[in-house]
């Protein structure tokens, strides 16, 4: 795949593209740094500031995490826990708390569920670790 700057698509949006395709081919393993923000510049022939972006929509969709001085890294996949609602629960989806965000080890745009049972407290769970399941519907 190769940059069109003229297409309707935004740059970012196509380096974006590049790069999430690598990740799910395998071509980008987990914990796999990314290219910096310099080789991305030569490689796609785009302004820095379209790799900070297209880095970004990476980060918002889960895919990457950002460590500060040292780069951008493939985001390792946890195995998906599946909790299966009861008649009764109420699921909620929104955007975790800073304080979720840090103790769950939630990425950047990542939301959460929260589910309520009758009777009992809301349990919180990370939207990218969770798989909820329906009574009576197949996995």
């Amino acid at each position: 795949m190769t940059i069109d700057p003229t297409a309707d698509r935004p740059v970012y949006h196509q380096v974006a593209d590049i790069l999430r395709e690598q990740i799910r081919s395998g071509r980008l393993q987990p914990g796999q740094p990314l290219p910096s923000e310099p080789h991305m510049v030569a490689e796609f022939g785009v302004a820095r500031s379209t790799a900070r972006q297209a880095l970004a929509v990476l980060r918002a969709e889960g895919l990457v995490v950002t460590v500060p001085r040292q780069g951008t890294f493939v985001r390792a996949t946890e195995a998906s826990k599946v909790v299966t609602l009861a008649p009764g629960d109420e699921v909620e989806a929104r955007m975790p708390s800073v304080n979720e965000r840090r103790q769950m080890r939630i990425p950047e745009g990542v939301p959460v569920f929260v589910v309520t049972r009758p009777g009992e407290e809301p349990r919180t769970y990370p939207a990218d670790r969770i798989r909820l399941q329906v009574p009576g519907e197949d996995g």
